[in-house]
């Protein structure tokens, strides 16, 4: 989390279309019997080189074409493919049409968190215990060169990520995550590397890497006084110029940051979400950078410096190893230095080919302990439970995370705290999700509650828990009286995607989508008797939302009144295993609902 595609339309529009074929680029090393060759033979001296820089990014651990909350291949409505064992594939592919010597291989971030296989190695059976993290196995395999922190790389704390980090046989890099006390790197900053030309100096290539600055929010409770994530922007104008300075002919980032200069976070932090596209417009010298962080796919995308009038190339392959994205690059040699002639940019579809057998082969044991495990029964529902509309209605399944984060809030608050009024808030986060009638498995709950969330209780008074869910109700568009509501348009107003949009239980109130942004909300009410401006709630909150993740007014600084490591996912593992059958009659009543001046529209 997050995913905010902001603008998605206008990059698409902008962009190119998706090639079908491209070449691949990379370095070598040079055998001894080489190296002897080229000091006893005068080589020709080329004066022209190509090499390409191949990128994926917010891979979220898939390897395999396979979801795990369906248990069953991956599909979709556009016919993609998902895992890297495809993209492996393609990458072949591209090296042996341009040569293992013209081919780096580069990702922007987001690796180890998204499927039950990455919560697997974390949790059941961890890395930090001795398993080797999958996705260290397939990029080791795939011979990546670098990789970007992501903000996900940071979800199951510090000691993960640095076990992933030794695991992994290319640097992640980071030049914007800083150790809170020294303000030194606590990554790489940059690597480089060299391209081979036979006859003619290397053609150096300085990658550098740079995080989401929202890590400082979203995993506050793993971050807080160990580390610090300045801006993109600023960190750039610091190592771009030490690349240059260290000779390198070409300067390339990897940026876990997308293309619209947004923040899904308001003015919580001083720094930009979203800010590839500003880093290529004030900082000079860099040559492309390869985009993450909000799942969209850009295939070209071309940023003028406002400084040298330099075009900069950018390209984002969307998500899951739905594409590969290929930067293709052509030098010249004048006056001994490589100069960048040609540069362009295309996305790959891995749909196309079959699976890298060798991954296949890697990592089979390791996907079948995971399907083992998400198949593990844990308890039986009295009638299908279904997400569908959980987006303009209070379903039964929705209600089933409220009542797990108030049972856990609750039992943890002290005498005081305990008095007062207690609610929920949670976000749908899955509109596939589905609860079968019958048995209830770890892939049921998992496929709800897709996020590594932990649980806080927060203090709200009546007049910030109103602000709260009048900013919610910005995801729904106007829909003035007298015309039809097609729930087809109805959500995702503003940019508010679904993960970003939460309901609350506890209170009762309705949504008039009549009504102008602001002045939605209505009768609010707490056991039938009007919500007061002064009345004080504890409010049951992931740490996403209660640190300021999508920019909820009053929530970030409100006093918290309760804190725990359990991720609310497992908490609703211990729910239905403890009461061994859910059944929608334990949860609360209808909360809220959608009117239309005054009228229920559902």
């Amino acid at each position: 989390m997050p995913v905010n595609p902001m603008n998605r339309r206008e990059f698409v529009q902008k962009s190119a279309v998706t090639g079908a074929v491209a070449a691949v680029a990379g370095t070598a090393a040079v055998t001894p019997a080489e190296a002897a060759d080229r000091h006893h033979k005068p080589p020709h001296r080329p004066k022209t080189w190509s090499f390409s820089i191949l990128g994926t990014t917010d891979l979220h651990s898939h390897v395999f074409d396979w979801d795990y909350y369906s248990d069953k291949a991956y599909s979709d409505s556009k016919g993609n493919s998902v895992g890297v064992a495809r993209v492996a594939t393609l990458i072949k592919e591209q090296r042996k049409a341009k040569g293992e010597g013209r081919v780096l291989l580069v990702d922007a971030g987001d690796i180890i968190q998204g499927t039950s296989l990455g919560y697997y190695f974390a949790r059941v059976d961890p890395i930090t215990s001795g398993a080797k993290h999958p996705m260290a196995t397939a990029m080791n395999h795939m011979r990546y060169d670098a990789a970007a922190l992501g903000n996900h790389e940071f979800n199951y704390g510090i000691d993960t990520l640095r076990k992933f980090e030794q695991q992994c046989h290319f640097p992640l890099l980071g030049a914007n995550a800083l150790d809170a006390k020294t303000l030194r790197p606590a990554f790489a900053p940059y690597t480089v590397k060299h391209i081979r030309v036979p006859g003619a100096p290397d053609i150096k290539v300085g990658i550098l890497g740079l995080t989401n600055p929202g890590i400082a929010l979203w995993d506050k409770d793993n971050v807080s006084g160990k580390m610090v994530f300045p801006g993109l922007v600023e960190q750039a104008k610091k190592y771009v110029p030490r690349l240059r300075a260290l000779g390198c002919d070409v300067v390339f980032l990897t940026d876990h940051s997308g293309l619209d200069g947004s923040s899904s976070y308001g003015d919580e932090l001083p720094y930009v979400e979203n800010a590839s596209n500003l880093v290529a417009e004030q900082v000079p010298g860099i040559d492309a950078i390869l985009v993450g962080h909000t799942h969209v796919e850009v295939p070209s995308y071309t940023v003028k410096n406002e400084k040298t009038g330099a075009d900069v190339l950018l390209s984002e392959p969307y998500c899951w190893g739905y594409r590969l994205s290929v930067f293709d690059f052509e030098l010249e040699l004048v006056r001994g230095q490589w100069k960048i002639t040609s540069k362009t940019a295309q996305t790959l579809n891995p749909n196309t080919v079959d699976e890298d057998p060798e991954i296949r082969k890697l990592l089979e044991a390791d996907h079948e302990l995971v399907v083992k495990y998400v198949n593990t029964a844990v308890g039986t529902c009295t009638e299908d439970l279904s997400a569908a509309e959980s987006c303009w209605k209070d379903v039964p399944i929705m209600d089933f995370i409220q009542q797990v984060q108030m049972d856990s809030v609750k039992a943890g608050l002290s005498t005081a705290d305990a008095a007062l009024p207690l609610i929920s808030v949670a976000a749908p986060f899955s509109r596939t999700a589905d609860i079968p009638e019958g048995a209830v498995t770890i892939k049921d709950i998992a496929g709800l509650y897709i996020y590594d969330n932990t649980l806080y209780g927060k203090k709200l008074t009546g007049a910030q828990l109103k602000d709260y869910l009048e900013y919610a109700a910005k995801y729904y568009h106007q829909v003035p009286a007298g015309t039809k509501v097609d729930t087809a348009t109805l959500t995702n107003a503003n940019s508010f995607w679904d993960y970003m949009y939460d309901v609350a239980v506890g209170v009762s109130y309705d949504i008039d989508i009549a009504q102008a942004e602001g002045s939605r909300i209505k009768n609010l009410t707490y056991n039938g008797t009007s919500v007061t401006d002064d009345q004080v709630f504890v409010v049951a909150v992931n740490n996403y939302r209660a640190n300021g993740g999508s920019g909820y007014p009053h929530i970030a600084s409100a006093e918290t009144v309760y804190s725990a490591p359990d991720q609310v996912r497992d908490l609703m593992i211990a729910y239905v295993t403890a009461k061994g059958s859910l059944d929608p009659a334990d949860f609360a009543a209808v909360n809220w609902k959608l009117t239309q001046a005054g009228t229920a529209v559902f």
